[in-house]
């Protein structure tokens, strides 16, 4: 990240899912087109250092997804000991959710998914008047409709610093290549119930300037990248954008391949958009499959069916494009009966490989302000909010589920960064979900890439 001396205002990232934190080097480009200095700190790669924080004024802790959260809570601990005046700012999709058990326990600002304007008014402030006495301003904003309305004034393209070899890689045949963390949009039209986005997008998007994002492109190409993970919450919610951006970005640099997310609703419907695509350099798509019960599907307003998920599986084998999903398969309404189902289809379709161990683990997780607590089943289960730990605990119908998940997690912690085949890893895991399940994994055809994170969600 960026070496600077002592600055006003530091800009800390705790976790991004391996990327390149854009929740923090976003306003810094915002900052550097203002003349603001603002120092990028990024603990997931480096450890938290107190002199870079003793003297700073503001101190901005971005959130953009709940272990972000949980690490930002430690870090603003540790900058009160050291800097007990600097001024504490939680920002970002989490921070906007939680900002009620965030001020004034741990900081003095709350600001939520769409964060650049009211950022760039604190730094202003912090700059005119040389430091804030702590505790001075609370600005939450609470969810709305219009959110990102004063942000699509500004130019978000992000600070771009040289690139550093421990963010997320490509792997393709065997060789591992630069990645580039980009987004093209925000928000997303859909409102499933387990995401935190709804809280704060209510079902809305918005497509950031194609001019912005292509000159953004270049700058990551010019800089090494030959890989772009395009982080958009849903690549197809604005398929018209989406094609545009691609196209051009192939024109410019016809080598450049990438990965984008949808869901498997568009999948299925746009399947000429997901063909032009492949053409364009896309080598993988991440869905969140999240379950093969219709049941979980439905409780989720996924928009699809255990049957269309299968669709969309076969029509990427039939493409030779990979896809790779991501799950959630603890969640209330899971069984055991479904959940060996699961570790059957993902054997008989031959998803072995495209799926990282940890994705067998997810427990659904419900932050303040998720949708599901409108089901009476679920607020039924789940018991008050737990403040340090910025969610609603809940346990299973049948409580070997829970020590299930537990044995499952075990092993995919251990499993994580190692070279064990991902075949063996899945047996010892359906030994333990589908006992007595006879199941032949069947092999995938043509290459695999993968990033090396295994986080998708």
């Amino acid at each position: 990240m960026q070496s600077v001396n002592v600055c006003d205002v530091v800009l800390v990232s705790c976790y991004e899912l391996g990327h390149e934190p854009l929740g923090v080097l976003t306003p810094a480009g915002v900052f550097d087109r203002a003349g603001l200095s603002a120092r990028v700190v990024d603990v997931a790669v480096n450890d938290f250092d107190p002199e870079c924080v003793k003297n700073a004024a503001l101190v901005a802790i971005s959130t953009p997804m709940h272990t972000a959260l949980r690490l930002g809570t430690r870090v603003a601990e540790r900058v009160r000991a050291v800097n007990p005046d600097a001024h504490i700012c939680f920002f970002g999709l989490y921070a906007g959710l939680h900002r009620n058990q965030l001020v004034p326990a741990l900081a003095d600002t709350c600001l939520g998914a769409e964060f650049e304007r009211d950022l760039l008014d604190l730094a202003h402030a912090v700059k005119d008047r040389g430091s804030l006495p702590a505790r001075s301003v609370t600005l939450t904003r609470a969810p709305r409709r219009d959110a990102g309305t004063r942000e699509r004034e500004l130019d978000l393209a992000p600070r771009r610093p040289a690139p550093d070899a421990r963010y997320a890689r490509l792997i393709s045949n065997g060789e591992r290549h630069q990645t580039a963390y980009v987004v093209t949009t925000r928000g997303c039209k859909h409102t499933c119930g387990h995401c935190p986005i709804p809280a704060a997008y209510d079902g809305h998007f918005y497509a950031l300037p194609a001019a912005q994002v292509l000159r953004d492109i270049d700058a990551v190409v010019a800089l090494g990248a030959r890989h772009i993970t395009f982080g958009d919450a849903d690549f197809l919610n604005g398929p018209t954008h989406s094609l545009r951006i691609a196209r051009e970005m192939h024109a410019r640099h016809p080598a450049l391949t990438f990965d984008y997310t949808a869901k498997i609703e568009h999948l299925l419907a746009q399947s000429d958009v997901v063909d032009e695509l492949h053409a364009l350099g896309n080598l993988f798509v991440v869905s969140a499959l999240e379950s093969f019960n219709d049941e979980v599907l439905a409780r989720l307003h996924k928009g699809h069916t255990a049957a269309d998920a299968i669709t969309v599986i076969r029509d990427f084998e039939r493409r030779g494009l990979a896809l790779r999903p991501s799950l959630m398969p603890f969640s209330p309404w899971e069984t055991r009966e479904s959940l060996a189902r699961l570790f059957a289809i993902v054997a008989h379709e031959g998803l072995v490989d495209r799926i990282d161990p940890v994705q067998y683990s997810i427990r659904l997780l419900l932050p303040m302000g998720s949708r599901l607590l409108r089901d009476p089943d679920v607020a039924a289960l789940a018991g008050p909010l737990d403040a340090t730990r910025f969610s609603h605990p809940w346990s299973h119908p049948d409580p070997e589920m829970d020590g299930l998940q537990a044995r499952l997690a075990e092993i995919s912690s251990r499993a994580a960064g190692s070279e064990e085949p991902a075949d063996a890893v899945f047996a010892r895991m359906t030994a333990l979900a589908a006992p007595g399940w006879s199941l032949s994994v069947s092999g995938r055809r043509g290459a695999n890439p993968r990033l090396t994170e295994d986080w998708f969600c």
